[in-house]
């Protein structure tokens, strides 16, 4: 009797709570925005702060999918005595051809009002069943999917690797998606992060798991999914996975007795119908460990073709390119910033710069480069790159830039070429000779002129003297002009000089902001610890080159290691094994393809890495 009391005080205050709730909200999203022909993906509408049923459609008619109702799930949640709710009505989508398609937005009616979803795009790719991953590596059991080969397991969790491809070429990136799937009624208490198990590739980091339920083979099942990509070291057959996982869950045991009703909104789920609330303390849970494997998906791995161009560093892919230059005026000498930015799909991770098609006259700097990624695991997105070059002569244009990548569906290799970008260069690296030439030719005239001996008409004077010379003015007379020539070519020989000064001051002065500004960023980034093992110690190393190139101007950051480090700063031997750790780090996690997860770092390794980069002054 207390017991019916209390839940029904519970009740009564959550429906108080829900009375005074915000109005009802709509929100609608796809599982994925990309998907195959012959895959399926869910849609779910979201409607929060309702406690009424909502009219929703059972189909809704797009050409080119089959949209079909599959079931609703309500959630309540309770914070500080505020209740809040949520209904949830789910559709599978099954894609019957490829292309781009648009689902357009529904009208839901709940209780009095009409809420409107917002139009979603779904874009499908085709891939026959026939490709290695597809649904064909989860192996059936009876009515249910397959787990670890033992009997109660294979009812109650599977696993699968999806891989749309059976053959890759070295280097090339290929999405891989995982799915871990337990039987809806049972209740997961611990699952840890899964893990790709192969050699000879390496893995990217896992994204954030997806949670969705499924029904499959007629079955309800609660789906963990997660992406993530792989990339082969080397040539060769190789297995992908398996994936092997132990979860511990909580099994209901109910009672032979219960019936389910005839109509149940909870489609059988309802919490409040479990035999728990008649015997709370029954032992009706029965805990279980279940492993879960997957079977594993072949993948021959081939090398690149011959004839690779001179400017091909490694991006394989799809890819498109844009560039831009500013200033368009400058002087002799003063930096230029190209802005490049390349877009599409591949192993952006081994991506270059592009490279100008013709180098002379041109002075260049390091590029810089930042990337962002257009979904979960930084397939596709843009690489933007900061090329800084310098004429050293009187120049038209910027030559176009070039960028190789080999693209796998082609089978070939693809060199990308910007247009050339016109420029006004100023300034005359020949000026002052100019002026000196001039000068010395002034002079040599006025020379010639002055050794020119007038007629003498006094012909019974035999010693005319220098009485003429005496009355030509100052600046008349051959000597004065040579006596100017000395000074004027030492005053421009000083503007010269001190005009270099004043550019080479310039141009050092922009080099020392952008370095700065860049050991700035790269520091709140390392600040905020969110960045993966190879991503961090990239940067983090990164920071000390640019950290030591500040302190010595005439040091590029490119050039600068742990030894070059310790000497700029003076370390102890202490701080210098440390940096000497830290730029190992780097380079391990860099070419070595490791890095994957976080368990390849400590947070102490990060810590001292930061402490370390913060005490160089």
């Amino acid at each position: 009797m207390f017991r019916r009391i209390l839940l029904l005080g519970f009740l009564t205050t959550a429906a108080c709570e829900i009375g005074l709730a915000d109005p009802p909200r709509i929100t609608a999203v796809l599982t994925s925005s990309e998907v195959v022909v012959g895959e399926t993906v869910q849609l779910e509408i979201q409607i929060d702060n309702t406690r009424a049923s909502a009219i929703t459609p059972r189909a809704i008619d797009v050409p080119g999918l089959q949209i079909h109702y599959t079931g609703e799930s309500t959630q309540m949640t309770m914070r500080n005595l505020s209740v809040s709710s949520s209904i949830t009505y789910s559709y599978t989508i099954l894609p019957e051809k490829s292309g781009t398609f648009k689902i357009p937005s529904q009208t839901i009616r709940v209780g009095k009002d009409n809420l409107q979803t917002p139009e979603l795009t779904l874009r499908v790719g085709d891939s026959p069943r026939a490709t290695a991953g597809g649904r064909g590596n989860r192996t059936p059991s009876g009515s249910a999917p397959a787990g670890s080969g033992q009997n109660a397991d294979e009812k109650i969790a599977f696993a699968e690797l999806l891989v749309p491809k059976k053959s890759a070429y070295v280097g090339e990136i290929i999405p891989v998606v995982l799915r871990i799937g337990f039987k809806s009624r049972t209740q997961l208490r611990e699952l840890a992060v899964p893990q790709i198990n192969g050699q000879g590739y390496t893995v990217q980091k896992l994204s954030e798991g997806e949670k969705n339920l499924e029904t499959i083979d007629g079955q309800s099942y609660v789906v963990f999914t997660y992406k993530t990509a792989i990339s082969a070291a080397r040539p060769g057959d190789f297995q992908i996975g398996p994936v092997e996982e132990k979860a511990n869950v909580l099994v209901t045991r109910r009672s032979p007795g219960v019936r389910r009703r005839p109509f149940d909104p909870f489609n059988g789920e309802d919490p409040f119908s479990d035999p728990f609330f008649s015997m709370p303390f029954a032992g009706l849970m029965e805990q279980h460990e279940i492993n879960i494997k997957s079977d594993p998906v072949p993948l021959e791995v081939k090398p690149l073709p011959a004839g690779a161009p001179a400017s091909f560093s490694g991006a394989i892919g799809s890819f498109t390119m844009t560039a831009e230059a500013n200033p368009k005026r400058v002087q002799v000498g003063d930096p230029i910033t190209i802005k490049a930015a390349i877009a599409g799909r591949g192993n952006f991770d081994r991506m270059n710069a592009p490279e100008l098609s013709d180098e002379r006259g041109w002075h260049k700097y390091p590029p810089s480069s930042n990337f962002k990624q257009d979904d979960d695991v930084g397939i596709s997105g843009t690489k933007s790159f900061e090329l800084v070059v310098s004429p050293n002569e009187k120049l038209a244009t910027i030559p176009p830039l070039v960028f190789s990548y080999f693209d796998p569906a082609k089978d070939r290799y693809i060199t990308l070429q910007s247009d050339a970008m016109p420029i006004t260069v100023e300034g005359n690296a020949q000026s002052a000779p100019s002026v000196a030439g001039a000068a010395t030719g002034a002079a040599a005239a006025s020379n010639l002129a002055g050794t020119q001996k007038p007629q003498d008409i006094l012909h019974q004077i035999s010693e005319p003297g220098n009485i003429v010379d005496t009355f030509a003015p100052l600046y008349a007379r051959p000597g004065f002009w040579l006596a100017q020539l000395f000074p004027l070519t030492l005053v421009l020989g000083l503007l010269g000089w001190k005009v270099r000064n004043v550019r080479a001051s310039n141009r050092a002065a922009l080099r020392a902001a952008r370095l700065q500004h860049e050991k700035d960023e790269l520091l709140r980034k390392l600040r905020r610890n969110r960045l993966a093992p190879r991503d961090y110690f990239s940067d983090a190393s990164r920071v000390v080159q640019l950290k030591t190139a500040l302190k010595e101007n005439n040091i590029e950051p490119a050039t600068v290691d742990a030894e070059t480090a310790a000497r700029v700063f003076s370390l102890d031997p202490e701080q210098s094994e440390r940096m000497r750790r830290l730029f190992a780090k780097s380079d391990e996690l860099r070419y070595s393809g490791g890095g994957s997860g976080d368990g390849a770092l400590t947070s102490n390794g990060r810590r001292e890495a930061l402490e370390l980069i913060e005490s160089l002054s």
